[in-house]
């Protein structure tokens, strides 16, 4: 794997070779997996050379920074697709629906009432993914496992078109244990895909079903 000071194209191809070798030993074709390229922070001149080099999906943590730089870049590439990874507020769920592709923090009621009148306001229904909150801590987003079954009735009630589930595992630990539980629960619910795995352990989340994975850093290099 090249270091992060490699250029773009080389980290890219990498990443892309990581991914359709794990998913080789997984027993699933590489194509079965979808590379999110995360560019929250990276400004526009940034994610050209990724454009440059052909990678069209996107990821973005803020609607608002999403917003600032990404209209102009689809101008140039109208076949990008965009989707939503971070927290997102009631209150900016029209212009999420407007704007992203895929929204991937679907994780309590009065966000799934904001982006079913969205949806039904603009007839752009965006896939939705649910996110669940898989090591039950209280810092971050997500529904509790327990009360996934009744987010989802609501979700679908709402209209939302819900595909798949999608969670960050604790830091510092191994994190198979948790992909491994996420995917059970998709499978349990009827759902085909997984938003699972990040720069650190995206082989791992393919090894065990992963269909998007969301790759900053091994990308982009670290963040400032």
């Amino acid at each position: 794997m090249p270091g992060t000071e490699a250029p773009p194209r080389e980290r890219l191809a990498a990443v892309r070779d990581t991914i359709a070798h794990t998913a080789k030993i997984a027993g699933g074709p590489a194509e079965a997996v979808t590379l999110i390229a995360i560019s929250k922070t990276v400004p526009a001149e940034g994610i050209e050379p990724l454009l440059a080099a052909g990678q069209r999906v996107f990821g973005e943590n803020r609607v608002q920074e999403a917003q600032g730089k990404w209209p102009a870049l689809r101008t140039r590439h109208p076949d990008v697709v965009l989707h939503l990874v971070g927290q997102l507020q009631s209150n900016k769920a029209v212009e999420a629906v407007a704007l992203f592709d895929a929204i991937h923090s679907v994780d309590r009621s009065s966000l799934v009432q904001a982006l079913g009148k969205a949806m039904g306001a603009s007839g752009k229904r965006p896939d939705c993914f649910v996110q669940v909150n898989i090591g039950e801590e209280e810092q971050k987003g997500g529904v509790a496992i327990a009360e996934l079954p009744a987010l989802l009735a609501e979700a679908r009630e709402a209209g939302l078109p819900i595909v798949g589930l999608m969670a960050v595992p604790p830091a510092d630990v191994e994190p198979a244990p948790y992909f491994a539980l996420l995917a059970k629960l998709a499978k349990d619910h009827g759902l085909a895909r997984l938003s699972m795995g990040m720069s650190g352990d995206y082989e791992t989340a393919v090894l065990l079903g992963s269909t998007e994975v969301r790759v900053g850093t091994a990308l982009f290099g670290a963040r400032a």
